[in-house]
């Protein structure tokens, strides 16, 4: 179960939204956000980007990757 930081409590998901969810490696999200995988597991240890554990890899919802690049927009000019 994803949470939001560590040692937090899970947060219980449905059977049925997890039918729903696309879940990718730390590497193909390091892909898509052109950042390395330490990168990656730096945003999911702090919290930033939830993920769920599979043995001794994470894995993260493929919607997660995209709110989080949603909200990193930043208007410089």
């Amino acid at each position: 179960m994803p949470t939001n930081k560590r040692n937090a409590e899970p947060t219980p998901i449905s059977p049925t939204a997890i039918n729903q969810v696309q879940f990718l490696t730390v590497a193909e999200v390091a892909k898509m956000m052109r950042v390395s995988k330490m990168t990656v597991y730096r945003l999911v240890h702090s919290g930033e980007m939830p993920a769920v554990r599979v043995g001794k890899s994470f894995r993260v919802p493929e919607k997660a990757v995209h709110t989080y690049l949603e909200n990193a927009y930043f208007d410089a000019g």
